[in-house]
């Protein structure tokens, strides 16, 4: 089992920038693929970006390539989500996602074992 705990959403103003976190715990050696995703009201759920554990190699969505950066730190097994230029857009819960078993496409939420509870981004424009 893998835990994942989200923090750092909140409330900011279109152009201004976010760090979210999400710290894992327990079986996180077997993590392959952390996750970023973010869902909206009344939309599904979406791909944003996504980090290989072992090689740090990074994906991200057209929408946020550019203005999100994904990275990890294994020694606090702690993944980041840097947003910047934000946009009303952007509005949304933002959820990590750890994948254990690696080799699927890592922009598939189905593929994902593990979710945070979520945090909650808000842009105002």
């Amino acid at each position: 089992q893998v835990q994942l705990a989200e923090s750092g959403g909140g409330l900011v103003q279109s152009g201004d920038s976010l760090r979210l976190s999400c710290a894992a715990s327990g079986r996180t050696s077997s993590m392959q693929v952390l996750g970023w995703f973010r869902q909206a009201p009344g939309k599904e759920r979406e791909f944003v970006a996504a980090v290989r554990w072992s090689t740090s190699y990074t994906y991200y969505a057209d929408s946020v390539r550019g203005r999100f950066t994904i990275s990890r730190d294994n020694a606090k097994n702690t993944a980041y989500l840097q947003m910047n230029s934000l946009t009303p857009e952007d509005t949304a819960v933002y959820y990590c996602a750890a994948e254990v078993n690696g080799g699927n496409p890592v922009y598939r939420a189905l593929y994902y074992d593990y979710w945070g509870q979520g945090t909650q981004v808000t842009v105002s424009s």
